[in-house]
């Protein structure tokens, strides 16, 4: 985590020289050694406090000392040096996607625009558009950018609250006398962004427990504690830059899987439920499941009074038989259609973490991963895979170093060599080919008929017009090597806005060109989304849930794409890689040229 920490301090150093206009070596040096040491996989500070030597390729000397004062001292005079030669504000408007250093030196300098509030009220006046480079697209596209942070809010990223869940439940769990404890509210329903976090704990003394909580580290503020709730705010800088408000409460035995269902969400579904307890005479709450009539009901509290007799709410499960429903998963619950399936018995088997059986997107050193093809094809092993895809970066991606046509045949004579010594697995010969401008390809497809499976990706030209965006992933569609659309929608949650696409229009081709859709488990990303996951289900097209993985860790992402597809209703007969190889092979030849 202080590699990321470390990483983000010496790019903010290279946006500030690059504001200030300062030489272009040394910024490009700093955004050298920020790559570096996010890709480091050792933790560059226990290297520095164990005294041991830091080797990153191409950082030198003066990098080096820098790392060690961070370290040691917990900060960079450079660093501080740089901050106080530009206004406080104007870092953060290099958070609006698209806007970056230099047009935040064009405001600072020619508007004298210092906060988001100044550049909110030169886009407001117009004079903004005034500005050489700008004018009035880029302005409504800041407008735009400007909006789309905000609405971001201060909510974070999936795979940033279950860290923090994990580690305040892990510190928690040490506390004698807990029982239980379990996540709650839009992290078990596997959101892609949550906006705090809910837990209940089960204890023979819950006010030990709560006392607890807020005397942990990391706590910022105590926003209140009482008997059997309690409420922080949270940080934890090496897993998110945000402070997190988390919710403990403290739920008897007999009401616990009433609370955590209710707890769980969403308010849609438990509209619902709530609705079928009242047209069969009962009611519903976080305390159980009560006949309507009893004190539970009268009552103007919503806690029921001992005379209450709790028809349900030790499990879950016990809820939603009683409504006369199956068990619902958290993470179809959302009001989509769920209840009135459950009703029936009609619910879709979801696809699981246990049922992938190969991941189809990751990246070697060839060209931008950090970990060699054997140490990957190990990692897959421990996951209980069966086979993997080495999908490295084409031609056109070279800042991700992508192959030609003749480095890629040398990667494929390696991949080949290395299946010849190993048992009961396989390497697949791929590649992440970047889809150009006009939909052709980065490859010929003399070259594409060379691999085992194509997945075809957008990487430049996001923000073009819709007519535009849509053809383009037609055209590679129509293309009969191309297997599937990576991260199709070439969105990046917090940073970038999703391409403007026609998906009804992409998704009926996909069918019909037996094209599948990726879902980018990649917490950044998980592209497609949960909505477009079911839309292309629905119209009948293959999805595949891949990490994109640029190193080991990177494989163990996959859990995050597989929520995003339970929320999008996935089976495992949607999701290719949850199918035997041989299954994959032969998908694969029904498309290509016979």
């Amino acid at each position: 985590m202080t590699n990321q920490r470390l990483s983000d301090l010496f790019e903010q150093m290279a946006d500030i020289m690059e504001i200030l206009d300062e030489d272009r070596f040394r910024i490009a040096t700093y955004r050298k050694v920020a790559r570096a040491i996010a890709d480091c996989p050792q933790d560059v500070a226990q290297l520095a406090a164990q005294g041991r030597p830091i080797e990153l390729a191409g950082v030198g000397k003066s990098s080096l000392q820098k790392i060690h004062e961070f370290v040691h001292h917990g900060a960079v005079q450079a660093h501080q040096d740089l901050l106080g030669r530009i206004p406080p504000g104007l870092l953060e408007l290099l958070n609006i996607p698209g806007f970056g250093p230099k047009s935040a030196a064009a405001v600072w300098k020619h508007l004298k625009v210092e906060t988001l509030a100044d550049l909110q009220r030169v886009i407001e006046d117009k004079s903004l558009e005034t500005l050489a480079g700008f004018g009035p697209k880029k302005a409504e596209s800041i407008a735009r950018g400007i909006q789309f942070l905000a609405a971001a809010g201060h909510r974070i990223r999936l795979a940033e609250a279950l860290a923090l869940a994990d580690l305040i439940v892990g510190q928690l769990r040490t506390c004698p006398g807990l029982q239980e404890i379990e996540v709650a509210g839009s992290l078990r329903r596997g959101c892609e962004t949550v906006g705090d976090i809910d837990l209940l704990a089960q204890a023979a003394d819950g006010g030990k427990i709560l006392e607890a909580f807020t005397r942990l580290p990391g706590v910022q503020r105590v926003l209140g504690a009482g008997p059997t709730k309690a409420s922080i705010q949270f940080a934890w800088p090496e897993i998110c830059n945000e402070i997190v408000q988390v919710d403990l409460r403290i739920v008897p035995a007999e009401s616990f899987g009433a609370a955590w269902q209710y707890f769980t969400g969403s308010k849609y579904h438990n509209v619902k439920l709530r609705e079928i307890a009242a047209q069969k005479h009962l009611k519903l709450n976080e305390y159980g499941l009560f006949a309507a009539g009893t004190s539970a009901e009268k009552s103007s509290a919503k806690k029921p009074s001992a005379a209450a007799k709790s028809l349900a709410g030790r499990t879950e499960r016990q809820i939603y038989q009683k409504l006369g429903l199956a068990y619902i998963a958290p993470t179809l619950r959302e009001d989509r259609g769920e209840i009135e399936r459950a009703q029936k018995n009609k619910l879709p088997l979801i696809v699981e973490l246990k049922d992938i059986q190969g991941d189809l997107h990751m990246h070697s050193p060839a060209s931008d991963g950090r970990h060699e093809v054997a140490q990957l094809v190990e990692a897959a092993r421990r996951l209980g895979y069966h086979y993997i895809a080495i999908s490295d970066h084409s031609q056109s991606s070279a800042i991700a170093n992508g192959l030609d046509a003749k480095r890629l045949r040398a990667s494929i004579d390696a991949v080949r060599t290395l299946n010849e010594s190993l048992k009961r697995f396989t390497v697949l010969i791929s590649s992440e080919v970047d889809i150009l401008m006009d939909g052709s390809l980065d490859y010929p497809d003399e070259v594409l008929a060379e691999l085992d499976f194509v997945i075809a990706s957008v990487h430049s030209g996001l923000t073009g017009p819709r007519q535009r965006n849509t053809s383009r992933l037609l055209k590679a569609m129509d293309n009969p090597y191309v297997n599937c659309i990576g991260h199709p929608t070439g969105r990046m949650i917090h940073v970038r806005e999703p391409m403007d696409l026609d998906m009804e229009l992409i998704l009926h081709r996909a069918a019909e060109t037996h094209t599948a859709m990726e879902v980018s488990a990649s917490p950044l990303r998980l592209d497609l989304n949960d909505i477009h996951c079911r839309q292309a289900i629905d119209a009948g097209v293959k999805l595949v849930i891949n990490t994109d993985a640029h190193d080991t860790h990177g494989l163990g992402q996959m859990s995050y794409g597989v929520a995003t597809a339970q929320r999008g209703w996935a089976t495992k007969a949607d999701v290719l890689n949850a199918q035997p190889l041989r299954a994959v092979r032969a998908w694969v030849r029904q498309k290509r040229p016979r």
